[in-house]
């Protein structure tokens, strides 16, 4: 009885907790900690969607089980949104279930396509579940970079030459957690053509459709002609509507990969709170001001936390899309490694950020700065930073250390 559980032994040690840990020891101290490490947003759902919740929730009928492919209802305004968004056509019956979370979601379909020993493609760095819920089906990973350029394509071709048994799956995250990275549909068209010639499925994560920056809307991998004969997508109203806590995302594509996934829910839940669902309804068919609102919101987030880490002497790379900026450590501190790097930040500089050896071994070396502060709190965080890194004997670039306001 004292040996570990099987599938226990394939996870390791969530790194993130780590630094989490932390930051809750400090704040429980009373410190006042900047926190910029979980993709927690600090917006709040419209005010229709709230009041839509609470219209639903006083209805007597409300609250026994719901359904676990999601309400009629939902799973048409989710196939609107990729109509008037993207220009695909989906079946709500078919082609459309709704999820709890991309995270439930994501681990579901794993469940119901992984044979034990499959081997899966996945991005490294990358957000957790896009590997971990393949390994807790059984399967095995071989990583691909996030990068979209011909090194991309060069390790899909590896992949399959050299990988037994042939890899069966391959998950795509853009924009990408954590590293911001985004794609053209030139992209898309190569990596559909690519699965079908070598018998893959695709698994897109398009959490982040709505947070894009400077005039570059993000695309679907649906709307490449023939996609849905290889493809699922995801999607979330998470970050778009700022309802994480509700749990409320979606799966759309190909009609085999849906139904699996939908026996596999069956058995596993009853689909979430209808009043929540009635709820994204009404996100997802009501006004939609919020969302260029919240996505003018983080692009200033964006440019300030460029600005004032840049005054820190911290230089961070803009990100195009995503609540999230990908940063290499300053190089004089490279050699603390992403997790050092995190708990000196936060220790010295009451800054939480998220290792990104946390997101893979090719992570190392970055870490993830989400966009989750107000603006002045953000500048708050250049400061403290400009103070710790000045400690450190790090140098502000010339002409970058001015006052900030």
């Amino acid at each position: 009885m004292s040996e570990e559980f099987y599938r226990m032994k394939r996870l390791p040690p969530y790194v993130i907790a780590e630094t989490n840990a932390m930051r809750a020891t400090a704040r429980a101290a009373g410190e006042d900690v900047i926190d910029l490490g979980m993709g927690n947003p600090d917006l709040p759902p419209p005010p229709h969607v709230i009041d839509k919740l609470c219209e639903v929730a006083r209805k007597p009928d409300a609250h026994g089980y719901s359904a676990s492919r999601g309400i009629p209802g939902l799973r048409r305004a989710q196939a609107n949104y990729y109509a008037r968004r993207f220009g695909v056509d989906l079946d709500p019956d078919a082609e459309v279930i709704v999820t709890m979370g991309s995270k439930e979601g994501l681990a579901s379909l794993a469940t119901a396509i992984t044979e034990p020993g499959d081997v899966v493609l996945a991005p490294n760095p990358s957000y957790p579940i896009h590997t971990f819920g393949f390994i807790i089906a059984g399967a095995a990973i071989r990583s691909v970079p996030t990068t979209p350029d011909e090194r991309y394509f060069e390790s899909l071709e590896r992949a399959m030459a050299y990988t037994v048994p042939r890899p069966k799956v391959l998950v795509m995250n853009y924009p990408s957690n954590p590293t911001a990275e985004t794609v053209d549909l030139a992209f898309y068209e190569r990596v559909v053509a690519f699965a079908k010639a070598n018998d893959l499925w695709i698994i897109s994560d398009l959490a982040y459709s709505e947070l894009y920056y400077d005039g570059k809307p993000t695309v679907s991998i649906l709307q490449v002609p023939g996609a849905k004969d290889v493809a699922v997508e995801f999607t979330s109203l998470s970050k778009t509507y700022s309802m994480a806590g509700w749990r409320i995302g979606f799966a759309v594509g190909n009609p085999r990969l849906i139904a699996a996934m939908a026996r596999v829910k069956s058995y596993l839940d009853y689909g979430a709170y209808t009043p929540i669902q009635a709820a994204a309804v009404a996100a997802l068919n009501g006004p939609q001001d919020i969302v260029e609102q919240n996505r003018a919101l983080y692009h200033r987030r964006r440019d300030v936390l460029v600005d004032s880490f840049g005054r820190a002497g911290w230089e961070i790379p803009k990100p195009a899309a995503s609540m999230f900026a990908w940063a290499p450590l300053p190089p004089a501190l490279a050699h603390l490694g992403s997790l050092e790097f995190s708990k000196q930040l936060l220790t010295h500089a009451k800054v939480a950020v998220a290792a990104g050896v946390g997101y893979g071994e090719n992570g190392e070396g970055f870490v993830r700065i989400a966009l989750v502060e107000n603006e002045q709190r953000i500048r708050q965080a250049g400061r403290n930073i400009k103070t710790y890194l000045k400690s450190m004997g790090v140098n502000v670039p010339p002409g970058r250390d001015v006052p900030d306001v």
